[in-house]
């Protein structure tokens, strides 16, 4: 029988799959498939989120512990990253009952590390089209970012603007 003559009756399998993609919205039809290649966008936030989540569930401190055990608020990428570092470094101790670090921990930071880069990007970005917007000179911006030329500071203004989205 052609594909386009197939029976959909209830049971049949081609009938459950449609309907199970639609009782889950945001699932595109054959996501489970192991033949589809999965989406990298949403496969990138899925471990962005599991990274946060890990890190913070195992190594916050302080404040940053507070607010995880009462209200499950991850750390921000820069501050998983940062603990994860200053752990491994040595420059940070564990909390008393804090698991020790291991590879897997180092793995969860270096997945947050380009979401940290995008965001410093994205900062930067914005404070160079806010110092222009307050008429600093190239020469000027160039003095604040540490680089030794006004065309250097307006080609890093440039690139920046190419790798992040404008705001709104």
């Amino acid at each position: 029988m052609p594909d386009n003559q197939r029976s959909t009756a209830p049971g049949t399998p081609e009938r459950h799959a449609r309907q199970e993609s639609a009782e889950r919205p945001g699932v595109r039809p054959g996501a489970d498939d192991p033949f589809t290649p999965p989406d990298p966008d949403t496969a990138r936030r899925h471990r962005e989120y599991t990274a946060l989540h890990r890190i913070t569930e195992r190594h916050a401190a302080g404040e940053a512990r507070r607010r995880w055990d009462e209200n499950g608020t991850f750390l921000e990428p820069v501050d998983a990253v940062r603990r994860v570092h200053d752990l491994a470094a040595g420059s940070a101790l564990p909390e008393p009952g804090e698991p020790p670090l291991d590879t897997a921990d180092i793995s969860a930071a270096l997945t947050l590390a380009p979401r940290m880069r995008a965001d410093i990007d994205a900062l930067e970005s914005g404070l160079l089209t806010m110092a222009r917007g307050r008429e600093m000179t190239w020469q000027e911006i160039a003095f604040g970012l540490g680089l030794g030329t006004p065309q250097a500071a307006r080609q890093r203004h440039e690139r920046l603007s190419t790798r992040t989205p404008p705001t709104e």
